[in-house]
């Protein structure tokens, strides 16, 4: 299992680097931006994401400086700031998910629709007993 796992990762982080050269992380950081469309902080996004802080702000740093992210500080705290995609994250985070998809189910297009189903199910679930324990 984690033999497969590994060659599908691997996949997709060659794909991101040749087709948008850009990398796994960035991906990842965006499509957890996406979601929280009022952004978030960056303990937040972290524990989001299961990485440090460190290895978060090197990867907002730099989505900062090709304008697909912002940080907008958060009112009341001079500590504490929001990242958030740009427009242009959006609009650029969307090329990249669409293409994603449509990797993941080439990659995965052994399993039925039922079998995938079935097991992210089960991966769902032995991630919330693990986040319970």
């Amino acid at each position: 299992m984690l033999k497969s796992t590994r060659q599908v990762e691997a996949a997709l982080r060659d794909r991101l680097r040749t087709e948008f050269d850009t990398t796994l992380p960035r991906f990842d950081v965006m499509a957890a931006l996406d979601r929280f469309e009022n952004g978030l902080k960056m303990s937040a996004l972290s524990g989001v994401l299961r990485v440090s802080n460190g290895n978060v702000t090197g990867i907002v740093d730099r989505l900062a400086e090709d304008g697909l992210v912002v940080r907008v500080q958060v009112p009341g705290d001079r500590r504490a700031s929001l990242v958030r995609l740009t427009r242009k994250g959006q609009e650029e985070f969307a090329r990249q998910a669409a293409a994603h998809e449509a990797w993941l189910s080439e990659l995965l297009s052994d399993f039925t629709t039922e079998e995938a189903l079935t097991l992210a199910d089960r991966f769902d679930a032995l991630a919330h007993r693990e986040e319970d324990e």
